[in-house]
This record gives C-alpha cells, structure tokens and sequence, in this order.
C-alpha cells in the first residue's frame, strides 16, 4: 500500500525496523530539547502529514523501551489519526516516572500502525444473542 506523505522534518521517513515488524518509529521534530516533567503531557511534532485512503487509520502507540525504561507512554493510546485529517502529526506524550525525561531532535518517541476499519450502521433491536459469558465483565474470570 502506498501512502502520501509529506515529510517537513530533517530526518528519514518512518520505517520498519524489522522484516515483520507492525509499527514504525515517529521521530521528535523540535528545535531545543524538551524536558519532560513527571506526570506532565506534551504534544510533541514529528513534521509529519499523511493522506491515509479510506477505510484506514494511523494508530499511535507507545513505543515499548520507553515504556519500560522510563514510564512514557501516550495518554489516549493508541492515539487514532483519521483519513480526512490533513494537519501534522504530533504525539501526545506523558511521563508516568518520578523522574525528568529529555526529549531531542530525532528522539524516536512513538511508532504508528496503519490499520483498516469498518464504518458500521446500528441496527437497533430488543434483545441480544445470549452466550456462555453473558454480562460478566471485568476481573468475571478472576479468581475470588
């Protein structure tokens, strides 16, 4: 699949890192560093615009190492970019540590999945299919 991108930032476009790999990394694109208190959030910029085809959306997603080594993530994960959006990609980062966070030029700062979707139309109706699980929600399959 192709998509059109236009790339405003010094550094490559995203790519997968691996053969079979499902994200690609997104990459600051800022002029001084970003420090990154904690519990703060951020839109951070990449220089990034996309035309996603129809029936598609750029989801944005924390990328793991950061995750685990520094507690940022991205606080609506994963963040959807819709195909009628035009404007610059930016990722909303949040520091989850009890520790400052410096964030550079061409930090790799989040990764971004292309995904198909449904459009769907509600079908209004009195009842639903019973299953086995029924209403049980969360923790229903826990131990007690």
């Amino acid at each position: 699949m192709e998509i059109k991108i236009i790339n405003k930032s010094e550094h490559p476009l995203p790519q997968y890192e691996t053969a079979h790999a499902a994200g690609m990394d997104l990459r600051a694109s800022i002029t001084e560093k970003i420090v990154l208190k904690p519990l703060q959030r951020l839109l951070v910029p990449t220089g990034l615009f996309i035309e996603l085809p129809i029936g598609y959306e750029a989801q944005i997603r924390p990328r793991s190492g950061l995750a685990y080594k520094h507690g940022i993530s991205i606080v609506n994960a994963p963040g959807t970019i819709d195909a009628d959006y035009r404007g610059e990609l930016k990722v909303l980062l949040v520091n989850l540590s009890d520790t400052d966070f410096s964030i550079n030029n061409g930090d790799r700062i989040a990764q971004m999945v292309i995904a198909k979707h449904e459009t769907v139309s509600w079908k209004a109706v009195e009842e639903l299919n019973e299953t086995a699980r029924g209403e049980g929600g969360y923790g229903h399959t826990g131990k007690e």
